[in-house]
């Protein structure tokens, strides 16, 4: 794939808001023929996130037509499984409804912190959401100890598929201990509940010092299905890959077909992460990502050249 790189669009104010830094994991939504709402997890000065979105012209990305003044879903009660933050999972139409697939955040004393699935619902496309319960979709289970992580849904022939990430360790790197995960892959008739153990889709890979790789987002093609991913490793590297499926279940990593490549400077140069594809009704693809430091100086895009 070949992309023009087209630059940031929307960088974290800075004002101590529920907003303050961070624009985490930027998920794109055809909210109407005209509009792509990108929706983000605006975390505050302690780096809690909560929910909220960016509209966007879709045909000039780059145009900002509003920024949600208040999150569309906030932390949840205390003393659930996301009372310490949420980001973005996957937001899809189902029928006449938009679900929102979210993590939620819950520290806890022995380890950093747990995350699991939850599920938001909105009856009005997408400007208002509600939990459709305030437990996990996606709990904790032997294959994911301490993650559970939905963060692609794909709704076809009366069947959700799922693609996650599972988490069952910790690295350890200098002083601070960060998650080890890879991606699995399970279905659900209904979206709400899931049962069994997932297929192992993507390890990480050892020789490339890779500790943690998730985020997938999946898509439909003419061959099949394609995979966009991000990997951490333990030199400091926090980079996007691809793989491809004919199946959705066993897949072909080929991280140089993505061509999304850092920048040589400025606010991608260290890190790309976390892609979010989409084609609009006229048939132009943008991929909307992160750049340094996981979404702190913000989100871009780039414009699909040639496939």
């Amino acid at each position: 794939m070949i992309w023009n790189k087209k630059g940031i669009i929307y960088t974290p104010p800075g004002d101590d808001s529920w907003k303050d830094n961070s624009a985490l994991t930027p998920t794109a939504f055809q909210f109407s023929d005209d509009i792509i709402r990108i929706f983000a997890s605006f975390r505050d000065s302690r780096g809690v996130g909560r929910i909220g979105y960016v509209d966007v012209n879709a045909e000039n990305p780059a145009d900002i037509v509003s920024v949600s003044e208040k999150p569309v879903l906030d932390i949840g009660a205390r003393g659930m499984f996301d009372d310490n933050g949420v980001i973005l999972g996957d937001v899809l139409r189902v029928h006449n409804r938009v679900y929102l697939y979210y993590v939620g955040f819950q520290l806890v004393e022995k380890v950093k912190f747990l995350a699991y699935s939850g599920l938001a619902i909105s009856d009005d496309g997408g400007e208002t959401f509600f939990r459709n319960r305030n437990t996990p979709v996606l709990d904790r289970a032997d294959e994911g100890l301490y993650i559970r992580a939905i963060h692609s849904v794909i709704y076809e022939k009366g069947l959700f598929r799922v693609w996650y990430a599972v988490g069952n360790g910790w690295e350890s790197i200098g002083d601070n201990e960060f998650p080890q995960y890879d991606i699995n892959y399970l279905e659900s008739r209904d979206g709400m509940t899931f049962s069994g153990v997932g297929v192992k889709c993507i390890s990480n890979d050892r020789n490339n010092s890779e500790y943690r790789i998730g985020r997938p987002r999946v898509y439909k093609s003419d061959h099949g299905y394609v995979m966009n991913f991000t990997y951490g490793t333990t030199d400091g590297r926090y980079q996007a890959g691809q793989a491809f499926s004919r199946d959705g279940c066993e897949w072909c990593r080929d991280d140089g077909a993505l061509g999304l490549e850092l920048s040589s400077e400025g606010w991608d140069s260290m890190h790309l992460s976390y892609p979010s594809v989409i084609k609009t009704p006229k048939g132009r693809v943008f991929a909307f990502y992160n750049g340094n430091n996981m979404g702190r100086e913000g989100f871009g895009y780039a414009e699909l050249v040639k496939s």
